[in-house]
């Protein structure tokens, strides 16, 4: 499937898929969505611990576990972080991505880069503090028990792919988390609301980022 780099009005950038007009960030933002939503209302519950296991459904551009890592920097935080994706970025799409330079993350730009390059299937150590997993499977194959305390949950819109939006990934996501787990995630449809509700989950509804009015944060009890 065809993808296109673009500039989010934020200024950092996305991939567009034009064969099903759906794009990996907000195009209100990748970088402002991001924080917002997984730093925000996810990681910063976790403030308290001194070591974090988080779960990325979307690895994607991997935007979301570099923003995880320049936070594990500045809290001096322990991460071990998990990425699950079927379909990796090319070299020549990661090169176009404009996060360090947007993130005023020169400093790091090795990191990202070691990120993009680590192998998959296997425990790399990107820094002191944070350890990164790339997993390439779907996201209906994850068989993890009671091993997250936060999920990311980043996938495509339920208007596309309407099957990671149902009980049936909720009910893994939830046997994923350890208990007091948490997942956080962009959308608010009340269909995946009741989805959530419906395995387990105590669910709340938050203001969302910029051009979104909600999002949901759910709690495995």
């Amino acid at each position: 499937m065809k993808r296109n780099i673009f500039i989010t009005k934020d200024g950092s950038t996305s991939i567009h898929l034009p064969e099903i007009d759906e794009q990996y960030h907000s195009t209100h933002g990748a970088i402002q969505e991001a924080y917002h939503v997984f730093i925000k209302h996810g990681l910063d519950l976790f403030n308290n611990k001194a070591t974090i296991t988080i779960l990325e459904i979307g690895f994607g551009t991997g935007l979301n576990c570099f923003i995880s890592y320049l936070e594990s920097v500045k809290r001096n935080l322990k991460i071990n972080y998990t990425g699950i994706e079927a379909y990796p970025v090319t070299d020549n799409e990661f090169l176009q991505l404009n996060y360090i330079e947007e993130l005023n993350a020169q400093n790091h730009e090795q990191i990202f880069a070691k990120m993009h390059h680590s192998t998959w299937e296997n425990k790399n150590n990107i820094s002191t503090n944070f350890s990164l997993t790339k997993r390439k499977q779907f996201f209906k194959d994850i068989s993890d028990k009671n091993k997250f305390d936060l999920i990311y949950y980043d996938a495509f819109g339920a208007k596309v792919q309407p099957n990671l939006w149902t009980e049936y990934m909720f009910k893994i996501m939830y046997n994923a988390l350890k208990n007091n787990g948490v997942i956080v995630t962009y959308s608010a449809k009340g269909s995946v609301r009741r989805a959530m509700q419906a395995v387990g989950f105590i669910v709340e509804r938050l203001p969302g980022p910029k051009g979104k009015r909600e999002m949901l944060r759910a709690k495995k009890p």
